[in-house]
C-alpha cells in the first residue's frame, strides 16, 4: 500500500518537500489556498482552507505524516492567523495518527548572545516569536502526553529565489540591473543562512524516525557569512565586480514602522542581523547523517532561477 503524505503549503519548502516525496515514490496530497504547486503524477493538489479540520480530512482521510509548511498571509497578524491553523494540524494528527512535522524558524529563542542550539529556552520577546514558540510548546505537550507524535525543524534565513529570501527578488534583479544593493540590518555581522531544499530534506528524513519525535532539530546549513559576503558571492556568480552594498538606516526603518505594521513587526527581529546570529546544526548532522547543499551550488541555483 502506497503511503500518503499530506503537505501543507507550496512555498519554497512545501514545493521542494512534495517533489522529494513524490520522486521517492510516495503519494502526496499538496494542500494550499490556491491549489498551486509542482506537477507530478504522484502529487494531488488541493485548494482549500487549511484551518478547517474537515477540509484536511476530506483531502486526506488518512496519512502517515502531515507537514506544516504554510505561511499565514499577513506577517503582522500571526497572533490571530496562526492559532486556528496550528489547532487544525494537531487535530488532524489526533484524528489520523499522522506524525506532525512542522517547518519553523529561530524566532522563538528571542535575543541571545549564545550560539543557537535546540536546548535553548524559548524566550521570544515579540509577538511573532511568541506565536512560533507557543505552537511548538502546544504540539510538544500533546506529544509528551502520548496523544500525537510531533517534531519540528528550525532553519535560519533562506537563500532562495522569490520574496521569502533577503537575497532573491530583493538582490539578484538589482545586481543584474547594475544598481547598488540596500539590505536590512548590519551588513558585516556573521549570520547562518539556510537552503529551503535542506529544510525539506530534514523534514522528509525525520518524519517517520522515532528518534526525532518530541524534539526540535536545526537544519544543516553552511558556515555563517555576512550579508555583504552573500551579495558578493551572488555578484561573482553573475560576473559582476565592484558591487555596492549598503543598509537601510535604523532610524528610517523605525519611522517606517510607525506607519507600516509589517515593517514594525520586521523591526522587532532586527537583533538577528545587528549582531552575530549563528545556528548550531550538529545534532541533526550527527543523528541523521545529513549535510547542507554546498554553498557554491546554492548560489548557482539561486542565480540560475533569474536567467
Amino acid at each position: 500500500m502506497v503511503e500518503t503524505h499530506l503537505v501543507l503549503g507550496a512555498g519554497e519548502v512545501g514545493s521542494a518537500l512534495a517533489r522529494q516525496l513524490a520522486d521517492s515514490g510516495k503519494s502526496v496530497v499538496l494542500f494550499t489556498r490556491s491549489g498551486r504547486g509542482p506537477a507530478h503524477s504522484l502529487i494531488k493538489r488541493i485548494a482549500a482552507d487549511a484551518s478547517s479540520i474537515e477540509a484536511l480530512l476530506a483531502a486526506a482521510p488518512k496519512a502517515v505524516a502531515i507537514y506544516n509548511c504554510v505561511n499565514p498571509p499577513h506577517y503582522n497578524k500571526w497572533a490571530t492567523e496562526w492559532p486556528p491553523l496550528a489547532k487544525a494540524f494537531t487535530d488532524y494528527a489526533l484524528a489520523t495518527d499522522a506524525v506532525l512535522v512542522t517547518c519553523s524558524n529561530l524566532y522563538g529563542y528571542g535575543p541571545t548572545t549564545k550560539s543557537l542550539t535546540e536546548d535553548l529556552p524559548l524566550n521570544g520577546t515579540w509577538i511573532n516569536s511568541k506565536v512560533r514558540a507557543q505552537m511548538w510548546l502546544d504540539a510538544k505537550k500533546l506529544n509528551d502526553e502520548g496523544l500525537i507524535r510531533a517534531t519540528e525543524v528550525r532553519g535560519s534565513d533562506y537563500v532562495s529565489p522569490g520574496m521569502q529570501s533577503r537575497f532573491g527578488d530583493r538582490v539578484v534583479p538589482v545586481l543584474k540591473a547594475g544598481k547598488a544593493v540596500q539590505l536590512l540590518g548590519a551588513t558585516d555581522q556573521l549570520h547562518t543562512f539556510t537552503s529551503p531544499v535542506d529544510v525539506a530534506t530534514l523534514m522528509r528524513t525525520i518524519a517517520l524516525d522515532k528518534r526525532a519525535w518530541g524534539k526540535a532539530w536545526h537544519v544543516p546549513s553552511n558556515e555563517p557569512k555576512t550579508q555583504r559576503e552573500v551579495v558578493q558571492d551572488i555578484a561573482k556568480e553573475l560576473g559582476i565586480r565592484d558591487v555596492k552594498v549598503g543598509s537601510v538606516p535604523n532610524a528610517i526603518l523605525s519611522m517606517m514602522g510607525l506607519f507600516n505594521p509589517v515593517i514594525k513587526e520586521l523591526n522587532n527581529g532586527s537583533y538577528m542581523f545587528n549582531a552575530p546570529f549563528i545556528m548550531d546544526d550538529s545534532a541533526a548532522r550527527k543523528t541523521f547523517g545529513l549535510e547542507p547543499t554546498p554553498w557554491d551550488v546554492l548560489i548557482k541555483n539561486l542565480v540560475a532561477a533569474y536567467k
